[in-house]
This record gives structure tokens, sequence and C-alpha cells, in this order.
């Protein structure tokens, strides 16, 4: 890859290694990075980071501790569903004030724990560090270890105060580090193994795990847990049982696989459920795992049966979109490979990608994959997505909430692929769904009587 910023004037200094064009070049992007100051990045912080990872744990109280602005960044932030408990679409906060800043907000904690406690009597309560918090210093291990005791229930402190980076990532690990403590077996436990797997990195939006569950068990596979979406904190708390972890979103759950290994022998393998191809892929690579003739039997009779399905459907809108050209801004690489493949199978050209917290080597199968030109942006702000939204022409962008509306106005059709989605874009079922959504949006007749490039007639 070559460097795409190699004149001042194209972006801000300090981002012109973050933006790449694939080619001869192969100089490598920075992605480590924390966050511009000032730069408005799309890159959401650390509390953000740790909160998308542990909210669909569906029985446990989610507690921010911090200013009530924080706290408008947790109900229904995922488009989780939930088989059973809904406490975790409840909003709860310290909801700190000056006074507070001023002399601690740690009695105010202890407070607002001993309240949940006597109200609702969860299983287990994470509490999230905020920004404010990292500032005055409050200790919420120590009031969370405090609070564990008089209670009897997990208390959990959710070290993800957003100044300790700016960068997202650092969320993720902070949740996996929650999620360890929370599953870790107390002195005297134990958990039996079982042929059972565990699924890391699935939050079971639109309903997304139910159907790879529909998969598996039709394999002849059961699920153990999923980390974490329609999970509880007793199901969690059985993931060392489990013979076999399935990685998907790898920037949120790696370590968390890794670390399962180092302490339970539990082995993990990456799977991608987007995508017809790659949910074939998946399946087999499960299959293959538990080395069972009956099991490999059923996974490709599945396989035959689904893909029959999906052909003639991707086959139908490729003859309408080939030669569109496309743009990707997600979360995490796992997804943006996953589009990418899907959207070249629909015939489309991918002219501008970008992750918010990709790293090195996923960049590096990101460059693999497209064509030679294509614009690789790391933690991109609004004037740079405009910027090569307009310059590359493109048709369609797949994205989250806040790049919608950038491509709505510059005339450009939108799939989202947002994590507060309600449609589930997994499987077989999801290939068929996204295949349509990206020809509704690509070919509405809308975008004809809408001007492309806004900004002309100022510019005029």
């Amino acid at each position: 890859m070559e460097n795409e910023c190699s004149v001042p004037t194209a972006c801000i200094d300090e981002r012109q290694f973050s933006i790449v064009t694939t080619g001869k070049n192969k100089s490598r992007i920075h992605c480590a990075d924390d966050s511009l100051a000032g730069a408005v990045s799309q890159r959401a912080c650390v509390y953000s980071g740790a909160r998308v990872v542990l909210n669909p744990v569906t029985d446990a109280v989610h507690l921010v501790h911090g200013p009530i602005g924080c706290a408008a960044y947790t109900w229904d932030i995922r488009g989780s569903l939930s088989s059973g408990p809904e406490m975790f679409r409840q909003s709860f906060s310290t909801d700190l004030k000056e006074r507070d800043v001023v002399f601690g907000g740690e009695k105010k904690l202890v407070a607002c724990i001993d309240e949940v406690v006597g109200k609702y009597h969860p299983p287990a309560i994470f509490v999230y560090a905020t920004c404010v918090v990292g500032l005055i210093g409050d200790d919420i291990v120590a009031v969370c270890k405090e609070a564990s005791g008089r209670h009897g229930i997990d208390v959990i402190p959710v070290e993800s105060s957003g100044f300790l980076s700016g960068n997202k990532i650092v969320g993720y690990r902070a949740a996996g580090e929650a999620l360890l403590k929370l599953i870790r077996p107390k002195d005297g436990e134990t958990v039996e193994k079982t042929r059972k797997l565990n699924f890391l990195g699935e939050y079971n939006l639109g309903g997304e795990k139910w159907l790879v569950e529909r998969y598996l068990r039709e394999m002849g596979i059961e699920i153990n847990v999923a980390f974490t979406g329609d999970s509880t904190v007793a199901a969690l708390k059985r993931a060392p049982g489990a013979c076999l972890n399935l990685v998907q979103c790898s920037g949120s759950m790696h370590w968390v696989a890794m670390n399962l290994e180092k302490e339970y022998g539990t082995p993990y393998i990456d799977v991608n459920f987007f995508g017809a191809a790659n949910t074939a892929e998946s399946l087999r690579r499960i299959a293959r795992f538990y080395g069972d003739e009956e099991i490999v039997r059923r996974t490709e009779a599945l396989i035959e049966r689904e893909m029959e399905r999906v052909r003639p459907v991707v086959e139908k809108y490729r003859a309408r979109l080939a030669g569109k050209r496309a743009a990707i801004y997600v979360g995490g690489a796992f997804k943006a490979l996953a589009i990418i493949r899907q959207l070249q199978e629909l015939g489309m050209e991918v002219v501008f990608t970008g992750t918010q917290t990709g790293k090195q080597e996923d960049y590096e199968q990101i460059g693999a994959i497209v064509s030679e030109g294509t614009v690789v942006i790391d933690d991109a702000n609004p004037a740079e997505i405009e910027k090569f939204l307009l310059e590359k022409d493109v048709d369609m962008m797949a994205g989250g909430v806040k790049e919608r509306f950038l491509a709505h106005k510059l005339g450009i059709g939108f799939v989202d692929h947002n994590h507060d989605r309600k449609d589930g874009l997994a499987g077989f079922d999801g290939a068929i769904r996204f295949a349509r959504e990206v020809y509704a949006t690509t070919c509405s007749p809308v975008w004809e009587r809408v001007k492309k490039n806004p900004f002309e007639e100022a510019e005029g």
C-alpha cells in the first residue's frame, strides 16, 4: 500500500499515515494510534467499547459510574435480543454532579449499588468507570469488592475510563477482563467439560445467535454460551466447560479466547457468519474440529440445501449491481472483510474501506482482496469519509449509524451494518437479506433526483 495523503492539503498532517492506497508500495498503515483530538473520530470511546461487549448479558445490572451524559450510551445500544430476562434494557447511572467531582463519588456509588440490589436482586452488577471517574480517582475496584462481600453477588468493576486511551479497543480489553473475573470458578468450584462450544463475539443482533444455533443443532452440535448475546450470568459461568471456542468478532474477543485457552485449555478457531461463502467455510471448519463423520455429512447437506437458496438470489442481483462502486466503514475488520467479499460476489467494486479497530494483520488481509487503488483508512473522521465518497464516485456505502447521514447527504445509497440494527444479516438468510438491501438502496430511483455533491454550488 502507498500513502494516500502525500501532500499537506490532502488531510491533517497527523493523519497521513492512517490513510493508504493499495498499490505496489507496501507502506504499513498506522492503526494503533489514539484518536486525534479535535478530529471528531468515528471511533467510539473506551467506555462504549466495554459497554457494547457486556451489555447483552441479559440478567445483569449495568451501572454507569459517571455523569448522566454517559448513561445516554445505555438503553438499547445494541439490537441484541433476549429469550428471557430483559434487565439489560434498563438504564442505571450514579449521575455524578459537580459536588461529586470535587468531593469524590465513591459514597454515591455504594448507595446506588445498595439500592439496585434491594430493588432488583440481580445475580451480578457491572460497574463501568467513565472519564470523570478516571480524573477524580474513585477506587471502583475497592467499592465493588466490598459490595460483593456485603451482598453475596458478583459486583464487577469495568475499568473503562476514557483517560486510559483514545481507542475503543481498550474498552474491549476492559470488558474481557470483567468477563474473565465473572466466569472464573470460585475456590472449590469446578466446571465439568462437555462437547458443547462457546460462541465468542456474537451479540445476537436481530437474533443472529439463534440462527447460527439452528445450523449447529442441525449438525449435531450445541452452543454452551455466547459471549455475550442472549447470555445470562449463570450461563457465562459455565463457559470453562466448553470443548471449543468460536471467535467471530476478533477485535473484542481474541484476547478473551487466548486467555480461555491458557486458563482452561480450550482451543479456539476463527469463524465468520456474514455472507454465504463465509458461513459455509465456518460450518465446515467447526465440523472438522469434531472429526465426526455424521457431523460432516449433516454439515454438507445443510450447506448444499442453503446454497441452493442463496445462489439464484445473488445471481439475480449481480446482474443489476455489476460495476457499481462501493464503500465500507465499520467497527471491526472481521466485518469489513466479510462485507468486501459479499459485495464482490455481487459484482461490485470496493473502492474505499476502513475500520475503527482494525489491526495491522487485518489491513494486510483487506489490502490483499481489494483492487489496486482502493483507499484504506483507519479511525476515519467525517471530513475524510465525505472526501473519499466523492472522489471515488461511490454508489453505495455499508456502515454504522454515524455514517448513514454522511452517505444520504451526498446522495449515496446506504446499508446499515451497525450494532444497534434489528435485522439479522448473518448466515445464509442474512446473505439473502443483505443482497436485497444492497440492491434496493443502490438502485433506488431517488438518487437520480438528489444532487451528488451538495458542495459544488457553494464552491462555485
